[in-house]
């Protein structure tokens, strides 16, 4: 059983901005932080660029060792102190990098901030308002991923102005300065404190309902895990790839990150939608509608289709409600009792795996070029789309079994 403080719309609202807002700074002093300061780091220091941006890699990689013991952390404890933690490890991650005499110490400070990633990033705060609010939490986690899809667009931005003003180990100092001085202490102040967990053992809920981790089945828990793993392969791979391949089919670096720019706003667009329509409709559909918009976002891509800007709509999109999904498709299936352990357990395989992919993603432009790359992305895109039918197959077969139990 969970036991949550009191909540009222307000309350519930300041919880979600502030979530949205820490999002967005974790995200621009994490995750998206290489791709605008690496080169520099490289000229500057002569690392080499491959380690420099490896760094990340392997931040990625402690996170997803960690993932399950912060869902159990959550679980017992709640968010607040688990958050907090996050942006401590982030900020001293970048002062670590902004004082680092050496790539050792360089990568030390990736993997201090891969402790942060790991304990603050969308799974730890989906985990969270899913132990806040239970099975309500759905709006909730879908409102925060619309405030997530603004991440790259307002640090890439902001990291190149800083870059400008203050060089790349100053623009650290400053991302560690939000960190500490600003996510910090809105965590400690503003996430509520819960009640430790109680054991469910022989509850069923308070609306006298089977307990749905009474009846969680590990098929579905296999293809559920897979298919998100998937997604995350993919979503890196382009991610730190996409302008690459957009140059070799012949545009101009310019014309790249034009187009290149066309994909957040799209996930945000998308998750717009499914928030006007997600009480409408099972998870499940929000999840076949991303495997497939990513699917027809990645072949048009392959097959050199002329309007670039519509094959990355769709990929934006895709990917946009592949981050609803992975938050409230478990919250649906299984319930809140346990939420917050499962996402830490499914987040592991998936971040070990962008941890990987950008690496893998290279090796595979460097052999077989951005059209055999993307060929390989299409037969990805083309098995998940497979996995989330098979899942909304057991999905909807074990929603039929339970309307037949007395």
């Amino acid at each position: 059983m969970i036991v949550s403080p009191p909540s009222t719309p307000r309350s519930r609202q300041r919880v979600i901005t502030v979530l949205g807002l820490t999002q967005i700074m974790a995200w621009g002093s994490s995750y998206y932080l290489p791709a605008v300061i690496a080169p520099a780091v490289a000229a500057d220091t002569g690392w080499p660029l491959t380690w420099v941006v490896g760094g990340l890699s392997l931040g990625l990689l402690v996170a997803g060792l960690i993932s399950p013991h912060v869902g159990s952390s959550i679980e017992r404890h709640g968010g607040r102190n688990v958050l907090a933690f996050s942006a401590a490890c982030i900020g001293l991650g970048q002062i670590g990098l902004a004082a680092a005499p050496n790539l050792a110490v360089y990568i030390a400070a990736w993997l201090v901030i891969g402790l942060g990633m790991g304990a603050g990033l969308y799974d730890a705060a989906f985990a969270t308002l899913g132990r806040l609010y239970g099975h309500s939490a759905r709006s909730a986690i879908t409102t925060l991923s619309l405030f997530g899809g603004f991440a790259s667009t307002v640090c890439w931005p902001l990291s190149a102005f800083l870059m400008g003003e203050t060089g790349w180990r100053g623009t650290c100092l400053v991302y560690a300065a939000v960190q500490l001085l600003i996510a910090l202490p809105l965590y400690i102040f503003m996430v509520p404190r819960v009640a430790p967990q109680q054991s469910d053992r022989g509850l069923s809920g308070t609306t006298g309902e089977i307990a749905p981790m009474r009846i969680r089945s590990m098929p579905i828990m296999l293809v559920l895990a897979a298919t998100l793993t998937l997604a995350a392969v993919i979503s890196s791979t382009l991610s730190v790839h996409l302008l690459t391949i957009l140059q070799a089919s012949g545009l101009t670096l310019a014309a790249a990150v034009g187009l290149g720019a066309m994909v957040g706003p799209s996930q945000v667009s998308a998750r717009a939608v499914e928030m006007m329509i997600a009480r409408f409709h099972h998870p499940i559909w929000t999840k076949l509608a991303s495997v497939t918009f990513v699917a027809v976002g990645v072949a048009a891509l392959w097959v050199g289709m002329p309007v670039v800007a519509v094959a990355l709509a769709f990929y934006g999109g895709g990917i946009g409600l592949e981050t609803i999904a992975r938050g409230t498709l478990p919250l649906a299936l299984f319930g809140p009792s346990g939420y917050a352990k499962l996402m830490g357990r499914l987040a592991m395989p998936s971040l070990i795996a962008q941890a990987a992919a950008p690496s893998v993603g290279a090796l595979l432009l460097e052999h077989v070029g951005a059209h055999g790359t993307l060929a390989a992305l299409v037969g990805l895109a083309l098995l998940n789309v497979g996995l989330a039918c098979c899942l909304g197959w057991l999905v909807f077969r074990r929603r039929t079994l339970q309307a037949e139990l007395p």
